[in-house]
């Protein structure tokens, strides 16, 4: 994986020369949910995460009914 400076001058370079500070934060945006979802993905395949009875539980903390 680039350092994360050479990552955002790739990702700014990327942008059309008339892009303004939106398009700058959904590109930001972007590349946090795809490293979130790259962080999730091998803390799943680590054996880190929540089994079906503990989510039911969580949800059921937030008041959604998952029973199904």
């Amino acid at each position: 994986m680039p350092p994360i400076k050479q990552e955002a001058h790739t990702l700014i370079d990327a942008l059309p020369e008339a892009a303004g500070w939106d398009d700058v934060a959904r590109v930001v945006d972007d590349a946090r949910f795809r490293e979130a979802v790259r962080e999730g993905i091998e803390a799943a395949d680590g054996g880190a995460f929540a089994g079906p009875e503990r989510v039911k539980a969580m949800f059921a903390r937030w008041g959604i009914d998952v029973a199904a």
